[in-house]
């Protein structure tokens, strides 16, 4: 027990002191970053080596406050978020999202993410990039399914996120106008069901990245979104997805000191 407490004690002194080196700085409009289109979407997932595990834990809190030291110099351009993926997914230990109106400043985070001293224990990165666009609906759609898609989701963060990338494949992108939009109302109707229950947010990557969509999820409940994922594979658009997922990603939504507790023991 009392390990702990001088545990937490030197915690408490480490932060007070990365705080204090840190210049204050007004941080962006992260509301207006991701409500606004034209924004652009980072999401880069790491594992963090072997190495991690053997150094003592006030080294690894040492370490672990140069991310937050990283974070706060940047939050002046960009809005970060950070979840924990490990134990959901085995391809990486934890996930930032970035947004920015300047790719450049999501890459600066970047750069000095991974050439701190934490940083140099992050490996094997996983990197998607995209743009948001402002909603637009399929030519015909009924003003009634547009009224549901206005209906608001459940308030607040959710303690679940997803997040898929989309590569349709070439015959998608030679089919008739009129063909896919219907199969893309379609697609719409069979997600209404989920529209309170699954947050969805959508970035276009075709030309930024090896992808034609990064899809981002929040959910409180993940059988809707397995369910939501079920009815979407039945649909006649689904089929002309050249690639869904690979990798899937599946976190949980954390504070970055809940995060860097977490990673400490």
């Amino acid at each position: 027990m009392r390990s702990r407490i001088s545990t937490f004690v030197r915690f408490v002194v480490l932060v007070s002191v990365v705080l204090a080196v840190v210049p204050a700085v007004n941080a962006a409009d992260r509301d207006k970053l991701l409500s606004e289109p034209g924004v652009y979407g980072t999401f880069a997932a790491f594992r963090l080596d072997a190495d991690w595990v053997k150094q003592g834990q006030t080294t690894r809190i040492t370490q672990l406050l140069t991310l937050k030291g990283v974070v706060e110099q940047h939050r002046e351009k960009v809005a970060i978020d950070v979840y924990l993926l490990r134990g959901l997914s085995d391809r990486a230990d934890l996930l930032f999202r970035i947004h920015a109106t300047e790719l450049r400043d999501a890459q600066e985070f970047l750069l000095d993410l991974q050439g701190s001293l934490f940083g140099k224990h992050l490996t094997d990165s996983t990197i998607f990039s995209g743009l948001t666009k402002k909603a637009s609906y399929v030519p015909g759609m009924p003003d009634s399914l547009k009224a549901e898609l206005k209906a608001p989701s459940e308030p607040g963060p959710q303690p679940y996120v997803i997040v898929i990338p989309i590569r349709k494949s070439a015959d998608w992108w030679g089919l008739d106008q009129d063909k896919r939009a219907a199969m893309m109302q379609e697609h719409t109707e069979v997600t209404v069901p989920y529209l309170k229950t699954v947050k969805r947010k959508l970035y276009h990557s075709s030309g930024l990245d090896d992808l034609d969509f990064i899809t981002y999820f929040e959910t409180s409940k993940l059988e809707d979104f397995h369910s939501l994922v079920l009815a979407l594979e039945k649909v006649k658009e689904f089929p002309y997805n050249r690639r869904f997922g690979h990798p899937t990603l599946l976190g949980t939504v954390r504070s970055l000191d809940e995060i860097i507790e977490v990673l400490a023991q």
